[in-house]
This record gives C-alpha cells, structure tokens and sequence, in this order.
C-alpha cells in the first residue's frame, strides 16, 4: 500500500511515501489516556496489532421524531417538511464531558445499522462492522459512534414510503426533493436530541463521504475533524450519466405508476437494473476479471440464447433481485437526485473558497481502482483543505476493488483512522486543559 503526501504549493509533487513513513511523519504522538468505559479503557498505544478486536454485539435499534411543526426542517428545495422520524443506532459510551462522539455516515443503500447483530441467531451484520467495534478503527471501547439512516431513504427515517401526515398515504412522489445538506441538517437536530454539542469526528464513505464533507461545511463549528473516503465535492457529468440511467430505468418500469405503486406490484425490474448499473461502478475492471473472467454460468458451452451465459450475467442479476427486497424504488429516485445535487462549488468561485471557514482536522482517503471517484477528485479536495492553511492528511490506497475498497479494504484504512482519531483527541483533550 502507497501513501500519498499532499504538497502545500505544487499539485504536481505528489510524494509517495509508504505507510509506517507516514505514520511516522504524521502520528508520533505520547499515547492517549481514556476513561475505562466498560471493556476497554486503559491506553491507546500506536502498535495495536496484539489488541482484542470484537464486535458490539447485540445492539438496538432506535428512532425518534424531530421537526414538530411549527419548527419543520426547511429544505434547500425551499419546501418545509415536518414531523421527521430519523432511525438511528449509537455504540459504546459517551464521556461526561461529551468529547468523544463520532457520526458514522452512510452511503445511497445504507442503514443506520453500522455495527452488530438485533439477535444472536441474526445474520443481518452492521454493514462497517470490520471497521466500528472494540479494538477496531472506530475504537468503541473509546468512543461514543452514532448513525443515522438519511432522510429520503426506506430505513427508518422518512421518505417516500412513509406515511404522509396529512393524507394518510405515503408521500410517494409529493415527499419533497431533498439534498445532501438536508441529510446533513437533519443530523445536526439528531445530535440536539442527543445533547450533543460537537463531534469528534464525522467519517463515511462515498455518499457518506459527501455528507461528512458538508458537515463540516455548514457546522464548522461543531466539527473537530471529518473522514470523508472514497468520494468527490460534486458529481461529474459521468456520475450523473450513470444514475439517470438508473433512474430512467425505474421510470420505465410499468409497475412504477408515477411512483404511486405501494398497494400494488413494485417496480422491481426497474429497480433491479438500477442497481446492476450501480453496481457495476462500484467494481473495476481489474476485480471483474479476478471475479468473473470470462467464465461460464454452470454451463460448459455457449447458449447462444438470451439467458445467462458467463458468471458476471448471474451476478449482477442476483445483486438486481436482492437488492428489491430492502429498498424502496422512489428513494432509489430520491437519493440518486440527491448525489447529483452536490456540489460544493455552487455559489463560490472555488472550492478553497467553499473551504475558507472550515475548522476541522481532515484524513482524506481515496483508492488508486476506484473510477466513481477517482483519487484526481480526492486530492481537489485536499488542494483546496491546504489552501486554508487546514491540518491534512491524504491517502490513495492500492487496491484492485474499485469503490467498494472503501467497505473492503478496512486493515489499511483502520491503521489509518486509528491513529488520526487518536491524535484528534489528543488535541481535543490539550486544548481544553490550557
């Protein structure tokens, strides 16, 4: 694995160091005290390759209800919307002095379901447990972790499918069309409830990334450091290209029915070659062909039919058709539109300018495979980080997984998460003490 160093003035000067070199540079630091908070507790040291990493165990799901007229969430479509119900799930505990919470941020088909199990005999993992959990990257034994399922989507928190206050029904397509910023604002009202005044750190991956990015946008002061890996500060005409093709796909769909369809037949064809689309963007050329090659699908010949053939045919049609048994259609529509609305730039000359007022620490991580995001749009993002005089580290991964290194690659990633959360708490901790 390569590390990239970010240069101050030259983007050009990319110098390429390997990871303990960084580490090294960057993370030499005395080791953190922590409270003992249950298993854990003790001293973080910088070699914890002996810790005993584990899981959260059985967790509980939890929702609560925020924006109760007459104080409903204003959206930047110019729509209010109001009650909210957000689905939520927290891991270890928070300190009294309430320094140590991080908000772990989804992607388009996440949950807030990060880490653990709802039951012994459950198979439904959190989809980061390799990375949230005692001893692991997002050290619960040390910190307090919240997640929540975003606005718009079909997990808890209000969307499309959930019942429209007013008439009774599911919104279906009058639910007003949202942006990441709205995502994020609802997470702001999230940490209200929770009593919680700043975060230590927010960090996701992909859509996650983008919502960790305008966290520290729009609350600068609120943030002490973000994690955004594996994404951009705005979609490309490729990004949005690809999710129009998705979208229309749906659309097209007979079942659809201008999106009114929940009594009835969904539109799961639809749905299902979305998702093959994006799944698709999510691999790389390189982790295909390790995959799949050009083999056949349980047959020792050609066809010379319109049915599956070669494995990778079967695969993508299994992930269609497993994909429509938890996501909803019209939030497919929602949150694609949503990641298409991003952009950081809008409205500024730059994206340093965007950067001006931030405060936050940042650990940006990209994958040398990746080409929904690709690493060019990480080190923008870093230039711009640099511009403002902001502390930042950067990363470029090797790794042959294409997007999905970011749910993957979690051994690389987790020497460096831990390490940058340690020494932000170290700083968070010394500056409260003077």
């Amino acid at each position: 694995m390569v590390a990239h160093a970010p240069q101050p003035t030259d983007d050009r000067s990319w110098k390429t160091l390997e990871i303990q070199s960084i580490l090294n540079i960057l993370f030499t630091y005395p080791p953190v005290s922590f409270p003992n908070m249950g298993k854990g507790g003790g001293e973080y040291l910088m070699s914890t390759s002996d810790q005993q990493l584990g899981s959260v165990g059985i967790v509980e799901p939890k929702s609560v209800t925020l924006a109760h007229p007459p104080d409903p969430l204003r959206l930047v479509c110019g729509r209010t919307l109001g009650p909210i119900t957000v689905a939520y799930e927290t891991y270890g505990t928070l300190t009294p002095e309430k320094d140590n919470a991080i908000f772990i941020l989804h992607a388009l088909s996440g949950n807030a379901h990060v880490a653990g199990k709802y039951a012994n005999e459950d198979r439904n993992i959190g989809w980061w447990d390799s990375m949230v959990g005692p001893g692991k990257a997002f050290d619960t034994d040390k910190y307090f972790m919240i997640c929540a399922n975003v606005i718009g989507s079909c997990s808890g928190t209000t969307g499309p499918s959930s019942i429209n206050p007013e008439t009774g029904r599911p919104y279906a397509l009058s639910f007003p069309m949202i942006t990441i910023e709205d995502m994020v604002q609802v997470h702001k009202r999230l940490m209200d409830h929770l009593g919680i005044e700043r975060l230590l750190s927010v960090a996701g991956g992909s859509m996650g990334g983008m919502q960790a990015l305008q966290f520290a946008v729009s609350y600068p002061d609120l943030v002490e450091s973000a994690i955004p890996i594996a994404t951009t500060a705005r979609h490309s005409a490729q990004n949005i290209a690809f999710n129009e093709v998705g979208r229309q796909a749906i659309m097209a769909d007979p079942n659809w029915r201008e999106g009114n369809y929940y009594d009835l037949e969904s539109p799961n064809r639809g749905l299902a070659i979305a998702r093959m689309i994006g799944h698709i963007t999510y691999l790389s050329d390189e982790s295909m062909h390790q995959k799949f090659g050009r083999r056949l699908q349980e047959r020792l010949q050609k066809g010379f039919k319109f049915d599956i053939d070669f494995q990778v045919e079967s695969y993508l049609q299994y992930k269609g058709a497993r994909f429509t048994e938890r996501f909803d259609a019209n939030s497919y529509l929602y949150i694609s539109k949503a990641l298409d609305y991003f952009d950081l730039t809008e409205g500024v000359s730059s994206l340093a300018e965007r950067f001006r007022d931030l405060k936050a620490r940042f650990l940006v991580i990209s994958f040398s495979s990746d080409w929904l995001y690709p690493t060019y749009q990480a080190k923008e993002i870093v230039k711009a980080l640099k511009a403002n005089g902001l502390h930042v580290v950067f990363c470029e991964i090797n790794s042959a997984y294409g997007h999905d290194a970011f749910l993957l690659e979690t051994e690389q990633e987790s020497r460096l998460i831990r390490d940058f959360l340690a020494h932000t708490y170290t700083a968070v901790r010394n500056r409260r003490m003077t």
